[in-house]
């Protein structure tokens, strides 16, 4: 029987990944988004945590259609920033989502920090909220940024940033190299196996 699932974002890139990480763990799950469902008032992200959020979001997703809900925050996470953008990385430059003034802005601000004093991370919390309960998962990927964009596959603040151990930014990595490492694929992954544990029991 399949069960559908909801996940609290309209963010295409998102969907996809969820469906291809969970598809292989969990087939009978339908994964739909929020321009599936009928519309509700979305609630502002007003937590102090990554986790705070994504709770906010699944919960509030649960409430509204009935559906069991997963919903996610992450951000960048820059050290010599004192870790912001952290929770406000989608809006740091001041509006919503402006991926290419965000991750300008983040450059400027980092304009006089040396090379080797640019460490980061990418960090995820995921929630699920159903009938069954809540479950919260999270993910870290650490790395560096570098001073100009690179690559096309990915969003956000993916151009500037190379995960440890590679050359190459989140968005010069394929899909596969990048479910494989990145913070929210850990999240994910870590949500699919309690899912499925829940299911078999």
């Amino acid at each position: 029987m399949t069960v559908r699932i909801l996940l609290a974002s309209r963010n295409a890139k998102k969907l996809n990944e969820l469906r291809r990480i969970l598809g292989p763990t969990l087939p009978d799950l339908e994964v739909v988004g929020l321009d599936d469902v009928a519309p509700y008032p979305e609630v502002p992200e007003t937590g102090a945590t990554f986790v705070e959020n994504a709770l906010l979001k699944a919960r509030e997703g649960f409430r509204h259609t009935g559906l069991p809900t997963v919903a996610d925050d992450s951000g960048l996470t820059v050290a010599a920033l004192n870790g912001m953008p952290g929770i406000f990385s989608a809006r740091w430059a001041g509006r919503h989502g402006d991926d290419e003034a965000n991750l300008r802005l983040v450059l400027g601000q980092v304009a006089d920090v040396p090379d080797e004093r640019l460490g980061a991370a990418f960090a995820c919390a995921v929630a699920y909220v159903g009938a069954d309960g809540e479950i919260v998962t999270e993910g870290l990927m650490p790395g560096r940024l570098i001073r100009e964009p690179r690559g096309a596959n990915g969003f956000g603040y993916d151009p500037i940033f190379v995960p440890d151990g590679h050359d190459a930014t989140s968005a010069e990595l394929d899909s596969a190299a990048k479910d494989a490492i990145s913070h929210r694929g850990q999240a994910l992954r870590a949500l699919a196996e309690q899912l499925a544990a829940c299911v078999a029991g």
